[in-house]
């Protein structure tokens, strides 16, 4: 049953345990609704637009990329979280932010800067977007970072469920300063963010790759789920183009996903009862979640997108040559630092040590866009970049 108004599981944002550094806040906006226009005003979030998401920046202009992503988990989060009672404003921000972490290349470029920084502490995309907030953000006079709320953070770091030893570098270095309390699972508005990119990708990534012509719209129409969906399509509309028809069966698969979350996260709070967010990060288990029928199709979903998209044969070739040019700028900027912006060399005079270098130097390329690293590597190799039109993995 649909709770009406705010439930008592909710995140309440008169109750919210405050910022880092102490400010006065707004008149007029909740502390959520303010986390969530700085995220939307930070530079990181502008250079979403272009970065990958499956298809590099550059390949379409109708294909998603991290901004877009975004911006559609933030928009299913919304819809979950008013349907469960929760506050809609923490998760909206939480999605928002979910991916500001992401080098470019999308997992591809994760992978890479993963395995350059093995020696200094490794590279985490979840615990890199936390850094940026927290951190990397440098526009207020007081402080670095965008001094979110605590339960903004929280969500940003562990929407994904409890982050257990051995924790990244970067998040480490975070509970120095401030408990997230990485042991717990997050508030329900966070794991709703969670779910709702599951949702937002797992949708958007059949759209994008019907697009890109990598699979056809009858091997859709055999998989789980979807069978159903196109079914109920051409009974309706016998006579539907076959542009509209993929969309219309798409558009109840996305509806499909978003309803399950919704109808098991109900009865899931129904039976556990919480009675305030505490309850709900000390219940021992995701509460919001696919049901395990859906969780099950959606497995056969993914592993046809995993071999028919992921690891096309004009993916592999892709994730070869973004993978050089992430590799051949790392080692570039660690010989010669000088090479990076003005405003880095402060921090690079401040370096003490080969480790401390290395996660600047990877800060700098993580918040690199596709065409910037492309346009680097060219500009630090005197040589062309050349990076063939095909698709990228994105997870």
């Amino acid at each position: 049953m649909r709770p009406e108004g705010p439930a008592p599981y909710a995140t309440n944002p008169a109750e919210s345990r405050g910022r880092l550094h102490a400010e006065e806040e707004s008149r007029y906006r909740s502390p959520f609704q303010r986390d969530r226009d700085r995220i939307i005003h930070a530079s990181a979030f502008r250079r979403l637009k272009h970065k990958t998401q499956v298809f590099i920046e550059h390949e379409g202009d109708y294909f998603r990329t991290r901004l877009t992503h975004s911006i559609e988990v933030a928009q299913v989060a919304r819809t979950i979280a008013a349907a469960l009672g929760l506050n809609t404003e923490l998760a909206e921000a939480v999605a928002l932010a979910h991916d500001l972490g992401h080098p470019p290349f999308g997992h591809t470029g994760e992978e890479a800067l993963d395995a350059l920084m093995a020696p200094y502490g490794g590279f985490d995309h979840n615990a890199q977007a936390l850094r940026i907030v927290t951190h990397l953000e440098r526009h207020y006079a007081e402080w670095d970072g965008l001094n979110l709320t605590w339960e903004t953070l929280e969500g940003i770091a562990k929407h994904n469920g409890p982050v257990l030893p051995p924790l990244p570098w970067a998040l480490e270095a975070y509970e120095r300063l401030q408990s997230l309390e990485l042991s717990t699972h997050a508030s329900a508005e966070a794991q709703a963010a969670a779910l709702s990119d599951d949702i937002a990708y797992s949708h958007h990534d059949l759209h994008d790759g019907l697009r890109a012509e990598l699979f056809s719209t009858d091997e859709l129409a055999e998989l789980p789920v979807l069978r159903e969906c196109f079914a109920e399509v051409d009974k309706t509309y016998p006579d539907l183009n076959y542009y509209r028809r993929r969309h219309e069966a798409l558009r109840r698969f996305f509806g499909i996903l978003v309803e399950d979350v919704i109808d098991l996260a109900l009865k899931t709070l129904g039976d556990l009862s919480p009675q305030n967010v505490a309850e709900v990060r000390h219940a021992g288990k995701m509460v919001v979640r696919f049901s395990e029928p859906l969780w099950q199709d959606l497995k056969v979903i993914r592993t046809f997108l995993f071999h028919r998209m992921y690891r096309a044969p004009a993916v592999v070739e892709m994730r070869e040559q973004v993978t050089q040019v992430v590799e051949e700028l790392f080692p570039l900027y660690m010989a010669a630092p000088e090479n990076l912006p003005r405003q880095w060399r402060k921090d690079v005079a401040e370096a003490e040590g080969d480790t401390a270098l290395a996660r600047i130097v990877c800060d700098y390329i993580a918040g690199m866009t596709d065409r910037f690293a492309i346009q680097e590597h060219q500009r630090l190799t005197g040589r062309p970049t050349v990076v063939a039109p095909g698709v990228m993995n994105a997870r």
